[in-house]
């Protein structure tokens, strides 16, 4: 039985993956930023978690963020798709699935970092 898709065990799994993947820590190098995420339509009702970079080290978790510089909302179903691999977030963006407010540009510039992280969490056994 995998571990459930946006658990706190789910984040600490993706932090210990994250955290230790020299291609997510090498695109993660000198950045700072901090992103909430607001999901939609999960079987728990509206979930908020959030990804942040603090002088290069990357960490996600669940819950509210304070000051973030932007936000994606996007329904679970688009969530559970970018994070199977099946659906790219760039594609999600384009066609209306995602939602950002705040600095599109900042989120722009993290779309190495974005791309390595889920190639490196891609094989967690996560149960959605």
């Amino acid at each position: 039985m995998g571990i459930k898709y946006l658990s706190d065990e789910y984040y600490k799994e993706v932090n210990n993956v994250i955290q230790s993947d020299e291609s997510v820590l090498n695109a993660s190098k000198n950045q700072n930023v901090s992103v909430q995420q607001v999901i939609t339509d999960s079987p728990e009702g509206e979930i908020k978690s959030y990804l942040k970079i603090t002088d290069g080290t990357p960490e996600v978790g669940g819950g509210e963020i304070e000051g973030p510089e932007a936000t994606i909302t996007q329904s679970y179903e688009t969530a559970v798709a970018i994070a199977k691999g099946e659906l790219n977030g760039q594609n999600a963006f384009m066609q209306g699935k995602l939602k950002v407010t705040g600095n599109m540009m900042k989120l722009m510039q993290l779309q190495p970092f974005l791309q390595s992280m889920g190639n490196a969490s891609k094989g967690l056994d996560t149960e959605y």
